[in-house]
């Protein structure tokens, strides 16, 4: 059996073959994060090392070590064109760990080896906080901890469990003071950055919209926002559109947002009605500075720790990217109006269209101006017209519609007749201006899932969604969803085009159908927990900790003064305990060093290696019959210790010891 052969291997071998297992889950969960060639060598360094051990062959010359070192230089600067920063500094650190176990020879060398481990583990969470990584850490933790108190025991081949049982109890212990920092030491923005964005051919969110250039879109399953609605009412499902960046400017092919020209605390020409939704988002990491919000949100949404300001196009953005997960508070209209209610030249950028762009979609219009039955229609009439088009004229939703030239409009209304929405809403749009009515792309996030376990109203990436707002003389922007038109399903039932399941998942869903999406819940619930009270507790949470304290107006000060008092108690109780654990030595080992005390200040040589009986011998050599009753003493102590002497006798000698006439 394997268990049998390890316990075969000399101690040496053993011991390295669990620091390297320790060091592979730890650089583990870092693979989807470091280039291939990374991950590669420190899997073959590791695999390398581990059969030196097993082999008992000699480690590799300095030379190797240089050479692979080298070669690690110049792959992370080909890579990433620099040696500094994050991602870079992690690539070393890895591969830096993994040469260092080609010169484990020495204790020392493990123990550079054990904080080096520990510095690599903080990095994993440069990535990802999640609790899945968190897990994987405190595994690593309690393996770098027993192989740090297995190095402290040189005798023998002592157990690993015996270690890892040490380990454990030392983790139990420091448990408490890092509960106590976690709910007290002041929250701080984290040193590191996030990843790069990386949404081509995934759904998802940007400021640019390119049309047809993704020839079949990848649905991302992982989760943008969490929403717990006050009073769990949540608005009907066709009224569930997150805000995201407004697409107002088109070159032919590709679709942008304007700079925010101006700032301001509100949104402007917002007119609201109806009574307000009010809810709490948590925000994933997104590295953009989008703030999602149900539309219309007129008022700033609560956001420790960002400034945030209105855009005129009713969005609600921060001032520099979100790269942590937040979690804030809004207030939502479903009913609104916004933007002027009379044509000015304020709209001209929202008809425009690039010259010689989509010409048949332009002749389209034209046929739709020249027909009698829309001559002098009304916006709301024309654009009643373009969706009925849509509903009848075979046209269909779909996540594989394949690459679309230039004149993408073009392509969508006449030849392919399918898209997803961005091709769906980009083709309106263009028809709309065609036809000189404003119009502009909205992107964000439409509907979402409610999780039964943990009741959060959970919005996806691939909940993704483009939609159009045109303007109306007296009434502004308003909202048309051409998508709902081809596929109602995706607006109204959420019956969404799903990936094609794991072979995992899929077994699963063959045997019960429900156990998987059931399955899904309560692990998103678990990592909604954990992002609650953990991941979001913020410096505002601390401080609504010290309010229940009795605080009325805490602050930082205020914080520090309670980790100091915590601190203080802390160190009282651990002096008191120190006295307390020295009050249950042996008391008859104590008595027998107070007696050696006393006989050392009497010339007696008195080591602590001798017994009473030995000590009893050197006190007749000094001072012969003249101290007989205190040796008469120190033979029944031995006595008492040794030989089946009653349990209160040593009280007794206790008491005589006192009373005895010592010799000087």
């Amino acid at each position: 059996m394997l268990s049998t052969r390890l316990q075969a291997l000399p101690r040496e071998a053993r011991d390295t073959l669990f620091l390297l297992a320790v060091i592979g889950l730890i650089l583990l969960p870092q693979g989807p994060n470091l280039p291939w060639w990374c991950s590669t060598l420190a899997a073959i360094v590791l695999l390398w090392r581990g059969t030196l051990a097993v082999q008992g062959r000699p480690l590799p010359a300095r030379g190797w070590r240089i050479a692979l070192l080298a070669l690690t230089l110049v792959a992370t600067y080909s890579t990433y064109r620099t040696l500094l920063g994050r991602d870079a500094g992690v690539t070393l650190v890895v591969i830096l760990l993994a040469l260092k176990t080609l010169e484990l020879r020495a204790r020392r060398d493990a123990f550079v080896i054990f904080f080096l481990g520990f510095f690599t583990m903080l990095t994993n969470f440069f990535y990802s906080q999640s609790l899945a990584t968190a897990f994987a850490m405190l595994l690593a933790l309690l393996g770098l901890l027993t192989a740090l108190v297995n190095a402290h025991m040189p005798v023998g081949k002592p157990p690993l469990m015996q270690a890892a049982r040490t380990a454990g109890g030392m983790a139990l212990l420091g448990a408490p003071i890092m509960l106590v920092l976690f709910m007290l030491f002041p929250r701080m923005a984290p040193l590191w950055g996030t990843p790069n964005d990386a949404m081509t051919g995934r759904t998802g969110l940007s400021n640019t919209m390119r049309v047809g250039s993704v020839a079949e879109l990848a649905l991302d399953e992982g989760i943008a926002a969490r929403i717990k609605f006050d009073d769990g009412r949540v608005p009907p499902r066709t009224t569930l559109y997150f805000r995201g960046p407004v697409l107002s400017r088109f070159d032919g092919r590709e679709w942008s947002a304007p700079p925010p020209f101006s700032r301001s605390a509100a949104p402007r020409n917002l007119r609201v009605r109806g009574a307000p939704v009010g809810y709490e988002v948590t925000l994933e990491p997104s590295n953009r500075p989008w703030v999602l919000t149900l539309d219309a949100a007129p008022r700033r949404p609560e956001l420790a720790g960002y400034e945030l300001f209105a855009t005129p196009e009713l969005q609600w953005v921060a001032t520099r990217p979100i790269g942590d997960m937040v979690r804030y508070r809004a207030e939502s209209y479903a009913e609104f109006e916004s933007g002027p209610t009379r044509r000015s030249a304020v709209l001209q950028d929202e008809v425009a269209l690039p010259p010689g762009s989509n010409p048949r979609t332009v002749a389209l219009a034209a046929q739709m101006r020249a027909d009698p039955a829309l001559a002098g229609a009304s916006t709301p009439a024309l654009v009643q017209n373009v969706l009925q088009r849509l509903r009848t004229g075979g046209y269909a939703y779909t996540l594989e519609p394949g690459l679309f030239g230039d004149d993408s409009a073009d392509e969508f209304w006449f030849d392919r007749k399918a898209g997803f929405c961005e091709h769906i809403a980009s083709s309106f749009v263009v028809l709309m201006r065609a036809l000189d009515i404003p119009a502009r792309i909205v992107t964000g996030y439409q509907g979402g899932e409610i999780n039964g376990v943990d009741n959060f109203w959970v919005v996806r990436n691939s909940d993704a969604h483009a939609w159009a707002e045109v303007w109306q003389q007296g009434a502004g922007w308003v909202r048309v969803d051409p998508t709902g038109a081809i596929s109602p399903d995706r607006v109204g039932q959420f019956r969404r085009l799903a990936p094609q399941p794991g072979l995992i998942a899929g077994a699963i869903g063959a045997m019960n159908p429900t156990l998987s999406q059931n399955l899904r819940a309560a692990w998103e619930a678990v990592n909604n927990g954990w992002n609650q009270w953990v991941l979001n507790y913020t410096q505002s949470r601390q401080l609504d900790l010290l309010k229940t304290l009795g605080f009325a107006a805490p602050s930082l000060q205020d914080l520090a003064l309670v980790l100091l008092a915590l601190l203080v108690v802390a160190s009282l109780a651990g002096a008191g305990w120190t006295l307390w654990e020295r009050s249950q030595h042996d008391p008859w080992l104590r008595l027998l060093g107070r007696a050696r005390q006393r006989l050392r200040r009497a010339g007696v040589e008195a080591p602590d290696s001798a017994s009473p009986r030995q000590l009893a011998a050197r006190l007749s050599e000094r001072f012969g019959s003249g101290a007989e009753p205190v040796r008469q003493w120190l033979l029944r102590l031995e006595a008492q210790r040794y030989a089946k002497a009653p349990g209160d006798a040593l009280s007794a000698l206790r008491s005589e010891f006192r009373r005895l006439a010592w010799p000087r």
